[in-house]
């Protein structure tokens, strides 16, 4: 297997771009969501995506083949909700394991794919470890500041158990993602060194965190730079940020880490910010000379 590190001493590595809008195109209904797997599931399962590894493999094959063909060198498992937590809501904690293995297997299969066609640009699967539902540095009740409904250990347990399903599965790369409190991600990481130590394996680990609006802070309140410090204790292959902001909003917070960060930087925006009907209004030429600019 080609090693990245060295590949990105040569040259800028591509990320595909978002899982969600690509589904949405395909129009699923709630039978989509169970079909072969939770026919008889009690509760409704219409936009949990992650389970479409399971029940629509197809979808998520053919999304991850066009990102490749576009010339993405890394593609994301379909597992941005794939921990016990966020699959709570759902009643599907039992299935944990098998939405990250198979959806770390069906971008094994279209990378090892592409990488057969294209030896000289070796194609990359990142697991994608989202940040759950819950926070554990905010109460979710107001008239009670104290209270939270997760912690670290809670947190650690999950990501534990899905890390391991990806790693089993085939990812080349772990990218924490969409982190908005540094408590969860440092949870994450945590639980990425114990997965390491009881796989006997290690792999580079990306880690992305989003600003939730123009002053420029995560949603727990952090800076970019206090952000990234508080990250820096982790021997990471990068630190970037993804999502909330569109490339050009993006770019100041993206100077902060590149200046000051002694890792990789990534970037991950949006297509600009969304309109009054939430809707993103920049094409992909728009937002490639946008990024190409930066």
């Amino acid at each position: 297997m080609a090693n990245i590190r060295e590949i990105l001493k040569e040259r800028i590595l591509v990320l595909d771009g978002a899982m969600g809008t690509m589904i949405q195109r395909h129009k699923l209904e709630e039978e989509d969501f169970r079909k072969g797997w939770f026919e008889d599931h009690e509760s409704p399962l219409k936009g949990n995506n992650d389970l479409l590894s399971l029940t629509r493999p197809e979808i998520i094959k053919e999304i991850h083949a066009q990102y490749y063909s576009a010339g993405a060198d890394i593609v994301e498992t379909n597992t941005f909700s794939g921990t016990t937590i966020a699959q709570a809501d759902y009643n599907l904690e039992k299935y944990v394991y098998d939405i990250n293995f198979e959806s770390a297997k069906i971008a094994r299969e279209v990378a090892v794919e592409f990488t057969l066609k294209e030896p000289n640009k070796p194609r990359f699967v990142a697991g994608s470890i989202g940040p759950t539902n819950r926070t554990a540095s905010i109460s979710p009740d107001v008239n009670d500041p104290g209270y939270r409904n997760t912690s670290f250990d809670e947190l650690v347990v999950a990501y534990v158990q899905q890390v391991k399903a990806l790693m089993e599965g085939g990812v080349d790369i772990l990218l924490v993602e969409t982190v908005f409190d540094t408590l969860n991600a440092k949870a994450a990481l945590f639980a990425i060194m114990k997965a390491f130590d009881e796989l006997g394996k290690e792999l580079p680990i990306m880690v992305s965190g989003t600003i939730t609006d123009a002053s420029g802070r995560t949603l727990t309140g952090q800076t970019t730079e206090s952000f990234m410090i508080s990250m820096s204790h982790m021997p990471l292959l990068s630190i970037g940020l993804n999502c909330a902001l569109g490339a050009r909003e993006m770019k100041q917070y993206l100077h902060v880490l590149s200046d000051k960060s002694k890792f990789l930087v990534s970037a991950h925006p949006n297509a600009g910010l969304p309109n009054e009907f939430g809707e993103y209004d920049e094409t992909p030429e728009i937002m490639g000379n946008k990024l190409k600019s930066s």
